[in-house]
């Protein structure tokens, strides 16, 4: 039978719960366990995909087009395992399908109330992701903390997965804050203690207290006081202090043997964690002596999480050389035509992001010229593949009123517009081009380089095309398209053959980037920048 494990949070938020849960999952696949993780959320929103990226970081995008919580993003890079629609579920989505089931009378005249049938929505949520992986294990990350009034239904929901499936099948982590007072030189454990007791007001006791700490305990009467009061056995109260390497997080975890200890709560007979390719990785990461520093030029750059897979996929690639990433968060709209040229000098490569809206946009044509005319390594993600056409037409085919429908519906030369079949009043959820498909590359092109090979797949989350209409003029100007949809109706690569390494793509290759297998454009990316530091 699948084994679910729960993994909950408490006294604040943030405090690395999908961390928790990612390296636990990678340790159980690494004793050769099949891992599915999921993540449900609270808010009501029925995904992110309409929210600020000041609000909740980035938008995550699975294989089958779901647009995710980043989390997921953590689950793909640590588990190595791609998730799909099952693996995210919000607030929001339970609702809509619960409405809708009233509405087609499904529920049969009866008064819809939060218990059963809300709660019955989340759980078949729960139950469904092993049902369609197969999964021994299924890894469930609660959103918020312990005590929210959103978080309620969710628990009750976990807590009744507990009893259906039995003790021995169920497993519930909990995740807590134990503050350093330095003031008095102590680590307090009392809102752990307070943290468990509301858990437990909800019906669910846990198994495992994870205490994450900036600072080590040195105390052992803390994890002993934490063990009595809150009823869970000694050897399951385990230490998670930040350390400066996430991707340390699972040895330091399975260090205290927490793989052990959950296999041995859920009876489960699985050999010893084999995670000799992650220690090397770790350990070349530690190693690194040379350093590169990559511009990362967007609009969402005071919250970093906005480009989290983004700034993962560059050190990725990074590990792979025994290179650190340094990346400089320069916010395009400080970008202007006095400075750009300073701002952009000292770097080694630039790197332009994904995003909507025109806020912004004319510093990254800026920085997306400055690599064309200066040689200087370029990588384009979606948007910034648009920004380096934009810029191409404007500067080298003199198209001076160059832009993309989405800024600028005046324009005469609207060298981005809508994908074929759209149109401006489209509802904003759920409508973009979605989710993985496939890609054709230009042979002899930097593309094939990269990649060693003639046919991709690559996750899309984007509206806007480049417009076919000019197809010809640019090619003419000296663009390589370099990649196309297998139909060649889509252009979905573009780069300039006279530049080292100048690529913009439609996609979003980030997604599919893990620390022991980085992505190959990325890693184009960053050979080509220590090349230019170093040769």
């Amino acid at each position: 039978m699948t084994k679910f494990i729960f993994v909950t949070g408490g006294v604040v938020s943030g405090l690395g719960k999908g961390i928790t849960a990612a390296s636990l999952g990678r340790l159980l696949k690494a004793r050769g366990l099949k891992v599915a993780a999921q993540k449900l959320d609270p808010y009501i929103n029925v995904d992110p995909g309409t929210m600020s990226p000041y609000q909740h970081g980035e938008v995550y995008v699975t294989e089958d087009g779901a647009e995710t919580d980043l989390d997921l993003g953590h689950y793909e890079r640590f588990i190595d395992e791609d998730l799909n629609k099952f693996s995210n579920l919000t607030t929001g989505k339970v609702y809509a399908t619960v409405i809708e089931k009233e509405r087609k009378g499904e529920y049969l005249g009866n008064t819809v109330q939060t218990i059963p049938h809300v709660t019955n929505v989340i759980k078949e949520f729960i139950y469904s992701v092993g049902k369609k992986t197969g999964a021994d294990v299924v890894i469930t990350e609660i959103g918020g903390t312990t005590g929210d009034i959103e978080s309620q239904p969710f628990l009750e929901a976990i807590r009744q997965v507990g009893h259906e499936v039995t003790k021995e099948n169920s497993l519930y982590i909990h995740v807590t804050l134990v503050p350093y007072l330095r003031a008095s030189g102590e680590h307090k454990s009392k809102p752990t203690q307070h943290s468990v007791k509301e858990l437990q007001g909800m019906g669910i006791s846990p198994d495992i207290i994870v205490l994450r700490t900036d600072e080590q305990i040195e105390d052992e009467n803390i994890a002993r006081k934490i063990s009595s009061f809150c009823n869970v056995k000694p050897d399951c109260v385990i230490e998670n202090v930040t350390i400066p390497v996430l991707y340390e997080a699972p040895l330091m975890l399975e260090e205290q043997k927490i793989s052990d200890i959950v296999c041995r709560e859920l009876h489960i007979d699985a050999p010893k964690a084999d995670m000799t390719e992650w220690k090397q990785m770790v350990d070349r990461v530690k190693s690194s002596k040379n350093e590169v520093t990559i511009a990362l030029v967007g609009k969402y750059v005071q919250l970093h999480d906005a480009y989290l897979s983004v700034a993962e996929a560059l050190r990725h690639a990074g590990y792979e050389y025994s290179t650190k990433v340094k990346i400089e968060w320069i916010d395009s709209e400080t970008i202007n035509e006095e400075n750009y040229k300073d701002i952009l000098s000292s770097v080694d490569g630039i790197l332009v992001p994904g995003g909507f809206g025109n806020r912004g946009i004319e510093g990254k044509i800026l920085a997306a010229k400055f690599a064309r005319e200066n040689n200087v390594p370029y990588l384009g993600i979606c948007l910034g593949m648009q920004i380096a056409v934009i810029e191409y037409a404007r500067n080298v085919i003199g198209w001076k009123d160059a832009d993309s429908n989405e800024f600028n519906d005046l324009s005469t030369h609207k060298v981005i517009d809508f994908m074929p079949g759209q149109y401006d009043d489209i509802d904003k959820g759920g409508t973009l081009r979605l989710g993985s498909y496939p890609c054709h590359i230009l042979e002899g092109s930097v593309m094939e380089k990269c990649y060693g090979s003639s046919l991709i797949n690559e996750r899309h989350r984007h509206r806007y095309e480049f417009n076919n209409t000019y197809r010809d003029e640019f090619v003419k100007a000296g663009l390589v398209l370099s990649g196309t949809s297998p139909d060649g109706r889509l252009v979905e690569t573009v780069e300039i053959p006279g530049n080292d390494f100048f690529v913009g793509v439609q996609y979003h290759p980030e997604f599919k980037s893990r620390p022991t297998r980085p992505h190959p454009l990325f890693k184009g990316l960053i050979n080509a920048a220590f090349n230019k530091r170093y040769n």
